[in-house]
């Protein structure tokens, strides 16, 4: 167990939550137009272009002779290309969608990148009471659902490297326990998903599964999250299956892209 359940702050500052937004679309998608990103945030053209001044300004943005504002040079996605993370959420958002409805829980599409994961796409769920969105975050890969599917693909070499004492120098107490980590592992490859009680977050529970390309390479996680005291361990199997479903859909519509 990491830390509470984030919830947003009590006193938000709307412009700077639309800045970080901003930031993490033209990060993760490749680039946006000011019209595209007032569609994305809910506000003004005005205000969408006042936004993207001040992030070009700062270098978190750059202009092209397009229109189209990109990632400026403070951003970087290591280990995915803008292209890859732009097609995995365009075409994951509307499975993404469908388990919502079906679900009425908050769901997660979330990439690997060394021993972090970061959520690259998700759709909140309309209960008073849910998970709020995590897109755009960084969580440590074996801390999450779908990081610790994403940890399961690699050799214990690769597990070794990922997780090097000197990437942990500055905060040991951070390295997980390699032995106990490829226990687990192992019986996650074997089940096929992963449940993650409050081991990110206290108060929140998570499902995963992976998806992966035509090679049978994990590409991502998707997983379904909710508040703890809403999870019925009963409940799990039709939980897997329909995300199971869901991932072979995203997959199948992603093998048909050129």
């Amino acid at each position: 167990m990491d830390k509470p359940l984030k919830t947003p702050p009590p006193y938000p500052i709307a412009s700077v939550d639309h800045a970080l937004r901003a930031a993490a679309i033209l990060q993760m998608e490749g680039g946006a137009t000011v019209a595209q990103l007032a569609e994305r945030l809910g506000v003004a053209r005005s205000t969408a272009h006042r936004i993207l001044a001040m992030l070009v300004y700062r270098d978190f943005a750059v202009r092209g002779e397009d229109r189209v504002y990109r990632a400026g040079p403070v951003l970087e996605l290591a280990a995915h290309s803008q292209s890859l993370v732009s097609r995995l959420r365009t075409t994951a958002l509307p499975h993404l969608r469908r388990v919502v409805d079906l679900l009425d829980e908050t769901t997660n599409l979330i990439v690997r990148t060394g021993e972090t994961v970061r959520f690259i796409a998700g759709v909140e769920c309309r209960q008073a009471l849910r998970v709020g969105s995590r897109e755009g975050m960084v969580f440590p890969a074996h801390r999450t659902t779908a990081g610790l599917l994403l940890l399961a693909e690699l050799a214990d070499e690769e597990l070794e490297k990922v997780h090097a004492p000197e990437r942990y120098r500055d905060r040991p107490a951070d390295r997980p326990d390699l032995a106990r980590l490829r226990t687990e592992l192992k019986r996650l490859r074997r089940n096929g998903f992963a449940v993650n009680r409050e081991r990110s977050e206290r108060g929140l529970v998570a499902v995963g599964v992976p998806v992966r390309d035509r090679d049978g390479t994990a590409l991502a996680g998707l997983s379904v999250s909710m508040p703890s005291v809403r999870y019925d361990p009963q409940r799990l199997p039709s939980l897997v299956a329909m995300l199971e479903a869901a991932a072979h859909a995203l997959e199948e519509d992603l093998a048909d892209q050129p």
